[in-house]
């Protein structure tokens, strides 16, 4: 008797979980027609014995493959016993039977709670909610050098990232599955290129996001805090420019969905429990990103954000980039270099009133 496992959705692997289809089989697989003196090493690879149960809960080879129809699916033990890591394979049957009418189906864990592998972390590999690539007020490393209608130039850096604290989930950083709690953190500094380089003003960030991730789906909830300082040597040389204590504490909530495993759609809205120096309540994000999954060399990415706060009398910003990164095979982190064009109220929050057009080049690095 063989065992049959076939994919009942056409649900891409890299998303790391998919129901399958349980199906006893009395046709021989290829080498084990009637009349073969011994199964062939295809025969061998492509149905291995199991010496327990369907769900593995014996002995069980450490990765499996099982065939029927054409269709091939892996099977590898969880820590626990279990089944885990299914994923369809390009094997090909040239010949199986009709499966009997004695099917049974068993149901894999689909969520990351019946996940056997699920596991508690303490500061954990990766990220399960990602920041946007095209977010102006994201934690990241970045530094971009860009001129506004005018010619004059500005040069924002942002540095900072967020990481996370304690998982329950899957391990790893490629898609991993489950709840985090991550904790994020960054100064957003624009510096004067042509003026001694003057810090002209900071935006300060602070936050502690919560986060959960099941197949193409993602959610953050959480708290940050965002307040905006103007420079010393800026207020020096503007006497009297008016300074805001402009201060937002807010709670925030977010999903996004995985459109295919390279292309995202995402939007969050956040309240200002808390607001000061022209704050107002309600501001809301929203875009489209497509970022490569290729790991071995540069390879594409471009994003599109938008951003509308009540305290700019609910006026969007747009800010794009695209260009080419490097993702890495093992920490899925990304280092970018590109261009970027925004449009809108300042990046700045100091700078209240006060519209931009900016474009130029920059380099980002996304945790």
């Amino acid at each position: 008797m063989v065992l049959v496992v076939r994919p009942l959705l056409a649900q891409p692997a890299a998303w790391g979980r998919a129901p399958f289809e349980y199906v006893t089989s009395e046709a021989p697989l290829p080498g084990n027609e009637p009349g073969a003196s011994g199964a062939s090493p295809e025969a061998a690879a492509a149905a291995p014995e199991w010496s327990g149960s369907a769900a593995g809960s014996q002995a069980a080879p450490a990765t499996s493959v099982v065939s029927s129809g054409g269709h091939a699916a892996l099977l590898s033990p969880a820590p626990s016993g279990g089944l885990t890591g299914l994923a369809p394979t390009s094997y090909q049957s040239p010949q199986s039977g009709s499966p009997s009418t004695n099917r049974s189906w068993f149901d894999l864990p689909q969520h990351p709670w019946q996940n056997a592998s699920c596991t508690w972390q303490i500061l954990p590999d990766g990220l399960l909610y990602r920041s946007y690539l095209a977010g102006e007020k994201e934690p990241r490393f970045a530094s971009v050098w860009l001129n506004d209608e005018t010619g004059l130039s500005v040069w924002e850096v942002a540095l900072g990232g967020r990481v996370g604290i304690v998982r329950y989930g899957t391990w790893g950083t490629v898609d991993p599955q489950g709840f985090q709690l991550d904790i994020e953190g960054g100064a957003l500094v624009r510096l004067n290129p042509d003026i001694n380089t003057d810090v002209e003003a900071t935006d300060f960030r602070f936050g502690l996001i919560g986060t959960w991730r099941d197949g193409p789906w993602a959610t953050k909830w959480g708290y940050y805090h965002i307040s905006s300082h103007l420079g010393d040597e800026f207020l020096l040389r503007n006497p009297g420019f008016p300074r805001l204590n402009y201060v937002r504490d807010s709670a925030i909530a977010g999903v996004s969905y995985d459109v295919t495993p390279t292309v995202r759609l995402y939007g969050e809205a956040a309240y200002a429990i808390g607001n000061q120096g022209g704050a107002l309540p309600l501001e809301f994000q929203y875009g489209v990103e497509y970022s490569s999954r290729q790991t071995t060399w540069w390879a594409p990415f471009a994003g599109v954000n938008g951003h509308t706060r009540e305290d700019n009398d609910w006026k969007t910003s747009i800010n794009i980039v695209g260009g080419m990164q490097f993702r890495g095979a093992q920490s899925q982190r990304r280092l970018r270099l590109g261009v970027q064009y925004y449009e809108g109220p300042s990046l700045q929050y100091s700078f209240a009133g006060r519209h931009e057009r900016l474009v130029g080049t920059g380099l980002w690095f996304d945790y």
